[in-house]
């Protein structure tokens, strides 16, 4: 599905999100907060559009992604980045090989996210980071009633007249709906292993982006308990 939908993807991406998109992955890479000499493994990397902006900072970044057309796509047009195809639930690197790790949007399409989330604390260097930007819950019951109804009756018609493959925005909307709310992704992330998990909410709570640190102990000692979800309050409704 995502093979199919690579050429337009990031168009398409602009479209339904009415130019939001641009902003969220401002907002996670300044999360990210990586300098040049730090890895970063951006995992969901699609097209490499994510990717760029570390790489052009000169910091050293790995798209990884599991759809073969969509880094195709990316590779075509940025050659200097390193493409690696990979799964989430089991990825292809060493333990503690990356500075940080991050993941947009991507999170919601893994098989099995809980895993995924343990496989990204083992490849984190030790008191590195995570940030995720995953779509969300809004936090106002009337927009929250109002962005379900975009979600299942515009964005599929949005889809029907500017994608080469509608239904894969139908899933889109359907797994979206289905996806837990902010509150239920931190308890996944402390329960992986992850500590100091805070959350900003962006656009009323459309989407939430996570932050976390793997613990400075040593890779294999016992996790830590879960530590409480702190929300950034200066943004809590930007």
């Amino acid at each position: 599905m995502f093979d199919e939908v690579a050429p337009r993807y990031d168009v398409m991406n602009d479209l339904l999100s009415l130019g939001q998109t641009r902003r969220w992955r401002k907002i996670v890479l300044d999360a990210v907060d990586a300098s040049p000499g730090q890895r970063v493994l951006d995992l969901a990397a699609g097209t490499g559009t994510s990717s760029e902006p570390y790489a052009d900072a000169g910091i050293d970044v790995v798209a990884c992604d599991f759809s073969l057309g969509m880094l195709r796509v990316g590779k075509r047009r940025r050659p200097d980045i390193d493409f690696i195809a990979g799964d989430a639930t089991n990825l292809p690197f060493a333990d503690g090989s990356f500075d940080a790790v991050t993941i947009s949007f991507g999170l919601r399409n893994v098989s099995d996210p809980r895993k995924a989330l343990a496989e990204m604390l083992r490849v984190t260097k030790p008191g590195g980071r995570l940030v995720i930007a995953e779509f969300s819950s809004p936090v106002n019951p009337l927009w929250r009633t109002m962005y379900v109804e975009y979600l299942m009756r515009a964005l599929p018609e949005i889809a029907r007249r500017a994608s080469s493959n509608p239904d894969a925005y139908v899933y889109l909307a359907e797994s979206i709906r289905a996806w837990p709310d902010q509150d239920n992704l931190a308890a996944w992330l402390s329960a992986a292993g992850w500590t100091d998990v805070t959350y900003r909410n962006l656009s009323g709570g459309i989407v939430a982006v996570h932050r976390a640190y793997k613990p400075e102990a040593a890779t294999g000692s016992p996790a830590a308990p879960p530590a409480q979800v702190r929300r950034a309050r200066r943004s809590a409704s930007r």
